[in-house]
């Protein structure tokens, strides 16, 4: 398989590169200051993502979007990853599961989405319910013709208040033959309608200016025009998102430890100690050897997935090895960085303790490492019946 990239996809790195490095790198201190992205700022990330063909450009060519192949979108991911979700938040992609959108829905969420002119949030955590997913409680009952919504979620991220939610509720329970499961659905839930209330979640000591919300439902009434897709296919649609979001997690993972390596490869040239630069001691160099090569391994695992995306052969354990190597990388090349910057690598006044910080997140959201472990080796032992 060949997994060199196109002289299109070239050019699409180095524009992304160059967005990063211009118009997103310049604003990371003032923003992990702040604690959010200033609204005049964010706008204009926006207007110039636009201009540059990055926004939407995940989306059909059909609704306004770009119409990128999962490659090409990798591509961008990769790029992007260097910089805090805060920021780059601004310049990316709605949700594709807003594709499932039907009649005024369309009008409503999908074409304002890809104007930017909404903004949406994926809300399927709950305080009960991280990994295991059907342990919701969040439930909407059928009242008439509508839905009557009642739960919680958690750890919902944006890079800013949302105007509506894509809310995951549980509507039944269907039989199977491995016995009783929750039939999951998806809503459409615009901010400000009766019943929904949204607030700032917690700061995380990870993505300081990327914003969690907690959302509450108390009998909260929408119309059947809010269901997503169609009743009980609620699961369907989320797998679709966090399985490619997997390998967009391994994406960004890749970029952020690019510049890490970057950052090291430069401190350990310069950085004097004892007569000479600490890039000549084998404690310095080995690291960054082992750096290198670990990178090189997640970009191809990470490129590999994404190219069968686009056949239509990525499966389940192939996303999940992406997140599963790609976070477990970046976090071991934090950490040498740290390390070869010495006390300079725990100081505010240099990038590298904030992507140390930034990091730990990814062995987290999108399944924590150890779920991704679960389905890889479910994957090797069920053709066996274990």
């Amino acid at each position: 398989m060949d997994l060199e990239l196109t002289e299109e996809q070239r050019m699409l790195a180095d524009s992304a590169r160059a967005f990063v490095s211009e118009e997103l790198l310049p604003h990371e201190n003032e923003v992990e200051k702040q604690g959010e992205v200033p609204p005049d700022l964010g706008q204009q990330i926006t207007r110039k993502a636009i201009e540059m063909g990055f926004y939407a450009a995940n989306l059909p060519e059909s609704v306004g979007g770009g119409g990128l192949d999962y490659t090409s979108l990798t591509v961008i991911e990769r790029e992007f990853g260097k910089v805090s979700h805060a920021l780059n938040g601004f310049a990316w992609r709605p949700t594709e599961l807003l594709m499932a959108c039907e009649g005024n829905q369309i009008e409503r969420y999908l074409d304002p989405c890809v104007r930017a002119e909404k903004t949406e949030c994926f809300a399927i955590t709950e305080p009960g319910a991280g990994s295991d997913i059907l342990s919701m409680a969040t439930r909407a009952e059928k009242v008439g013709n509508d839905w009557v919504i009642n739960g919680s979620k958690h750890f919902v991220s944006s890079h800013i208040l949302p105007d509506f939610a894509i809310v995951f509720a549980v509507t039944g329970i269907d039989q199977t033959d491995r016995g009783p499961r929750k039939r999951v659905t998806a809503f459409l839930v615009d901010r400000g309608h009766p019943g929904f209330d949204i607030v700032r979640g917690p700061r995380c000591v990870s993505q300081r200016a990327y914003l969690n919300f907690v959302l509450s439902f108390n009998d909260c009434r929408v119309g059947p025009g809010q269901v997503l897709g169609e009743e009980g296919e609620g699961l369907i649609l989320a797998d679709k998102w966090i399985k490619m979001g997997r390998v967009w997690v391994g994406a960004g993972c890749c970029g952020r430890a690019d510049r890490l390596l970057e950052l090291s490869i430069d401190w350990a040239a310069n950085r004097k100690q004892f007569g000479q630069s600490i890039g000549k001691f084998q404690g310095t160099s080995f690291k960054l050897a082992d750096m290198a090569t670990e990178l090189q391994a997640a970009d191809l695992l990470v490129m590999h997935a994404a190219h069968k995306a686009d056949q239509g052969r990525m499966t389940p354990t192939d996303a999940a090895m992406c997140k599963l190597y790609a976070s477990e990388m970046l976090h071991r090349l934090a950490d040498h960085a740290v390390q070869i910057y010495g006390g300079m690598g725990l100081m505010e006044d240099l990038p590298v303790e904030r992507l140390w910080r930034d990091s730990r997140l990814e062995r987290i959201w999108e399944g924590t490492s150890e779920i991704q472990r679960h389905i890889i080796s479910r994957a090797l032992l069920r053709p066996l019946g274990a």
